[in-house]
């Protein structure tokens, strides 16, 4: 593929439309829609985003025997949709500091131990240059009711065999479906 031009199509609050113009491998020219949390690309090169616009938690009880999934009203697909805690990075924040804030906001639960990360992944791939990095680590508390009345999510700690019942008959996230669908079938 050829790159040939793009154009902003739209600005948001959140997010802001481009159209990507490219020519195929047989000559015709094609244009691909896409969205982005930066407002100001203006280049091929500025489509590659340096640093992640959010991160994903991926939390685990102190014994290890429970994942922490929210169960969350999405307003794109209009359904509640399983995933994990997540949020965007405040400017200032590292991964690790929005992390524990998320979590916090979300879920009422303190991030006491973090045990890994995983580098920046696409959020969508599909249609968004939008990055995240997974968090992985250990939380403590009570869950309560998310601090924003922006979201409802129901958060909740659950079990392996409760996991993959979830699997058979809940719509998850892509990232939270493959994770849990793994994590469910280990010994």
């Amino acid at each position: 593929m050829k790159f040939i031009k793009l154009e902003k199509k739209e600005k948001g609050r959140f997010i802001t439309r481009y159209d990507i113009t490219y020519e195929t491998v047989d000559h015709k020219e094609k244009v691909y829609e896409m969205i982005s949390r930066n407002a100001n690309i203006e280049t091929f090169e500025d489509l590659h985003v340096k640093d992640p616009d959010a991160v994903v938690l991926i939390i685990h009880d102190a014994a290890k025997e429970k994942i922490l999934i929210n169960k969350e009203f999405r307003m794109a697909p209009g359904d509640w949709v399983f995933n994990f805690p997540a949020g965007l990075i405040d400017p200032g924040e590292t991964p690790e500091v929005a992390a524990k804030r998320e979590l916090m906001e979300e879920t009422g639960l303190n991030l006491v131990k973090i045990e890994d990360t995983i580098g920046q992944s696409y959020s969508a791939v599909g249609f968004s240059n939008e990055t995240n990095v997974c968090i992985v680590g250990i939380a403590e508390g009570t869950i309560r009711e998310s601090d924003s009345t922006l979201e409802e999510i129901e958060a909740k700690w659950y079990t392996k065999a409760e996991v993959r019942e979830l699997l058979k008959t809940e719509r998850f996230a892509a990232r939270t479906q493959a994770y849990c669908y793994l994590w469910s079938k280990e010994a």
